[in-house]
């Protein structure tokens, strides 16, 4: 009986679950040392050792760490073995120990098992990653490169977006992804008419031409170009399934086109 419960996937896919509102739960203010939400989540921990345990006496320690999801699953346990001490040791330093737990929440990954053609989604993101990795060095670089320009003209005048280079590329990343891109010149402007130089005409009409090309360039041309790459690349599998059928298509056609011209031949 014991067996059949801790076998079932159905019933550690629902202790898996519950498991992770009991720790949403003990994330509230009002609730964060909630005697019972403490005793399930270290209920949950003896629950899930006991289902590995059980596993690798039903298959075997071989078979058992056969499979990826067995392995997945007994580091996460064993991960967040140490957090239970907490419990019975309140000296202990608990922010440390109870990060642990967290570990258990990441084996909500487990549902995208249910995911139909799961194999072929994960092969397409391979794809997609390896095909945009130059595509992504090339918009890294053309980050770095613009934060360094910005942090030289516009360092002085907008310290909180452009004081050093760190803070340079986040707000040229920020202007990549579209975010902040009307914000952030704003401010610019607003931090050369308040400076001792002031702003001049000329002087404000460039410095919205310089954010609009970094806006066009790195926002709407590079991040278009690699969100194309990996999109082609994931749907690249659908193309060549109907490059499949059309190809078998044509040599059905051209057999049936073949065989009308014998029997006509014939005739």
């Amino acid at each position: 009986m014991l067996k059949r419960i801790f076998l079932s996937e159905r019933n550690m896919m629902t202790a898996i679950v519950v498991n992770a509102v009991v720790i949403f739960l003990l994330y509230f203010p009002s609730w964060h040392h909630n005697v019972v939400l403490d005793l399930l989540d270290h209920a949950f921990i003896f629950i899930f050792l006991i289902e590995a345990l059980v596993k690798i006496q039903h298959l075997g320690w071989k078979e058992y760490v056969k499979e990826g999801w067995n392995r997945f699953d007994f580091a996460l346990v064993v991960l967040s073995l140490p957090s239970i001490f907490v419990h019975f040791f309140p000296s202990i330093d608990a922010s440390s120990l109870l990060l642990l737990r967290l570990f258990r929440l990441v084996r909500l990954v487990r549902f995208i098992s249910f995911i139909p053609h799961m194999d072929e989604i994960l092969a397409g993101l391979g794809r997609a990653i390896r095909s945009s990795v130059f595509v992504l060095l090339a918009l890294f670089f053309l980050n770095f490169m613009l934060a360094i320009f910005t942090c030289h003209f516009y360092g002085k005048i907008a310290p909180e977006l452009f004081g050093d280079p760190v803070q340079s590329l986040y707000s040229i990343f920020q202007m990549f992804t579209v975010e902040g891109w009307n914000e952030i010149p704003s401010t610019v402007s607003e931090n050369m008419a308040n400076s001792a130089e002031g702003s001049t005409y000329a002087s404000e009409w460039l410095m919205r031409l310089y954010f609009v090309m970094i806006v066009l360039i790195g926002g709407i041309f590079g991040m278009s170009l690699a969100n194309a790459v990996f999109v082609d690349e994931m749907t690249i599998d659908n193309n060549r399934v109907l490059e499949e059928e059309v190809r078998d298509l044509k040599m059905e056609l051209r057999e049936l086109k073949e065989f009308l011209l014998k029997d006509k031949n014939q005739s």
